[in-house]
């Protein structure tokens, strides 16, 4: 979380910034009432990952549903990352290394417990699609910009 938590968008690799896109994207669209999935289709389709979005749909209904608490996500055009959305970002690249026991104690915090299961199968899923797609997951930090103190 806190290689992600807010940095600029800027900061972010390539997936990063599909993934903050879509995940803002899909929260929008459901704020409105509309089909998430119909209105993430085309800019799944255009980085050839459209096997990824009925996943991706699944893991973000299950979040939006089983949440102990309301995730806020910052709006589109917002140039910072947000804390929930950096706690979403490190839950993507833990679920892509392979590192489940790491994000299921992530989604504990974040979730009903009989919905962590389920979030983390879905969030694998689409992140394995992601990666078919020719998305490189891991490297969801990789650009991250690292902030030193001020001295004054």
């Amino acid at each position: 979380m806190y290689a992600f938590v807010d940095r600029p968008m800027e900061s972010l690799c390539n997936p990063g910034r599909f993934l903050l896109w879509a995940m803002r994207g899909w929260v929008s669209a459901a704020e409105r009432g509309q089909c998430p999935p119909q209105k993430l289709h085309r800019g799944f389709v255009a980085v050839n990952a459209a096997g990824a979005l009925p996943d991706f749909h699944v893991a973000m209904a299950l979040l939006g549903d089983d949440a102990v608490g309301t995730l806020v996500l910052a709006p589109m055009p917002c140039l910072q990352i947000s804390e929930d959305e950096a706690i979403l970002l490190g839950l993507w690249r833990d679920i892509s290394l392979g590192d489940v026991a790491n994000a299921h104690a992530t989604l504990a915090l974040l979730a009903e417990g009989d919905g962590v299961g389920p979030i983390a199968k879905a969030m694998g899923a689409a992140a394995d699609r992601l990666v078919a797609a020719g998305f490189d997951m891991p490297a969801l930090a990789a650009g991250t910009m690292t902030h030193q103190e001020s001295s004054k």
